[in-house]
């Protein structure tokens, strides 16, 4: 298991906790993880499942056992207070996390969501099922060059063929069985927010973040997200596309950090 902690220069600081969505990979925060550490210090972890050599997933995994290996992780490193950030299933996994950690000492400060949803898009299902057909159908490689097209701007790949190529050739050296990526892909395509997560996310201060320009889920989702938490903070961006921290890494580090500054202000 690859849990990894930047630490601050502020020796008080809080935890940020980052999830990443389907692939489960900690390298995904990468462009994230220097500004953050300015003010926290950042724990970043590989999820269950998705490494080449691990061993299979149970065929009822589900989202909530995600959030219990997640929930292990903060017992075995000691952290009892933290802020939360997850894009797409990695929002979902904290959403589950904010269940488990009540009546705990464990205290979730905050819930940063990016690019989520309140219940799958018809469109982001077909998403879903195209990349499941690619992987039963035509396998591992056709499967990972694909999904730059779910991913990334159109203008942002053109730009940056050279290294998403390279990307793509390890991701296919590296890639998990085949069956930890379906039952990943059943446990998010199946995921709702029960009415004990919503109880839980309540009374939590909460930040949905979505892109406007994002092919794999439309941004009205987080919209939807809003309406669902009337407390939650929602910042709508342009342009970035499903992985904008990736593509917008300046932008997105900025809001991400201003609305937990703003918070840790107000302790």
């Amino acid at each position: 298991m690859n849990v990894q902690i930047f630490p601050s220069h502020i020796d008080d600081a809080d935890y940020v906790v980052l999830s990443s969505g389907l692939g489960g990979h900690a390298q995904f925060w990468q462009p994230q993880i220097q500004d953050l550490q300015t003010k926290f210090h950042v724990l970043t972890y590989d999820q269950e499942g998705c490494h080449e050599n691990s061993t299979l997933l149970k065929p009822d995994y589900c989202i909530r056992d995600l959030g219990q290996q997640l929930l292990l992780i903060l017992k075995q490193q000691h952290i009892q207070r933290f802020h939360f950030i997850g894009h797409a299933l990695g929002g979902f996994i904290g959403a589950e996390l904010a269940s488990l950690c009540q009546s705990t000492e464990y205290q979730m400060l905050s819930i940063t969501i990016l690019n989520g949803w309140d219940t799958l898009d018809a469109h982001t299902y077909k998403c879903f099922e195209t990349r499941i057909n690619l992987l039963t159908c035509a396998g591992t490689e056709a499967y990972v060059k694909a999904q730059a097209l779910f991913l990334y701007p159109p203008a942002w790949i053109s730009a940056n063929i050279e290294s998403i190529q390279k990307q793509e050739q390890f991701q296919i050296q590296n890639f998990p069985p085949h069956e930890n990526v379906l039952r990943r892909l059943s446990a998010l395509m199946d995921f709702e927010l029960s009415e004990e997560v919503r109880a839980a996310l309540q009374n939590i201060p909460m930040h949905l973040i979505a892109n406007q320009d994002d092919f794999l889920v439309p941004y009205q989702r987080s919209q939807n997200l809003k309406r669902l938490f009337p407390h939650a903070q929602l910042t709508l961006l342009k342009q970035g596309a499903h992985a904008a921290t990736v593509t917008e890494t300046v932008v997105m580090n900025k809001e991400m950090l201003a609305f937990l500054t703003v918070l840790e202000s107000l302790v």
